[in-house]
């Protein structure tokens, strides 16, 4: 699998030594919050442009934000590679996956815990990238909410029938246990925080994530 290490929970004083310190993965994840979709308030592009400097994994930015359609360029101007936003706060959805589509920028689309995931299915053909939601977004160090683990298996399935192209990411509550049961389940990609940012030795527990 791909892992996409989220820094929520670094050492924001030593920003650039934290990123670093994963430079193993090939991914770098970007909680945005703007502390009206979720309650929590996080950063802006502002940050995508500071770590772009000194690092040159791929940027997979999530956006937890109302109206994306807003300040998804912001974002792409900044560097993102990949940009993800929710379901639950877009209107015109098709017209938001054009747009950022039309920036040469891969797109996802996340969906929260309560939310059914066969409202995505006339979205399927057009995405990169489905991320589920297996916490409530808007906190880092929650527990894994196992009812996830269906969602992954139909987009799994549904990617398997149609050819679909799409990657699914999951995000919350990864460890080595529930990484080994996302991917048994279809997963592509696993958001890790804190169960990477508590540890020392980082670089050798990418590699068994990445593994499991």
């Amino acid at each position: 699998m791909i892992l996409s290490p989220s820094f929520l929970s670094c050492d924001f004083k030593n920003l650039k030594e934290e990123i670093i310190s994963v430079k193993k993965a090939r991914w770098l994840h970007f909680d945005v919050m703007d502390g009206l979709f979720v309650t929590n308030t996080t950063y802006n592009h502002e940050m995508v442009k500071t770590i772009k400097a000194f690092s040159e994994q791929f940027f997979d930015v999530h956006l937890m934000i109302e109206t994306p359609e807003k300040y998804y360029n912001d974002y792409i101007e900044a560097g993102a590679d990949l940009i993800t936003f929710h379901y639950e706060a877009v209107q015109d959805i098709f017209g938001l996956i054009k747009n950022i589509k039309d920036k040469n920028v891969l797109v996802g689309i996340s969906i929260k815990p309560d939310t059914d995931v066969r409202v995505l299915d006339k979205y399927l053909p057009d995405l990169d990238l489905i991320l589920i939601m297996s916490v409530e977004p808007g906190k880092g160090g929650q527990k894994f909410i196992p009812e996830s683990i269906d969602k992954i298996k139909y987009l799994a399935e549904k990617r398997r029938i149609f050819n679909y192209k799409y990657l699914i990411e999951v995000d919350g509550g990864i460890n080595l246990e529930t990484a080994k049961t996302v991917k048994d389940a279809g997963c592509d990609v696993i958001v890790v925080g804190s169960f990477i940012f508590n540890q020392e030795n980082r670089n050798d527990l990418i590699g068994e994530l990445e593994n499991v």
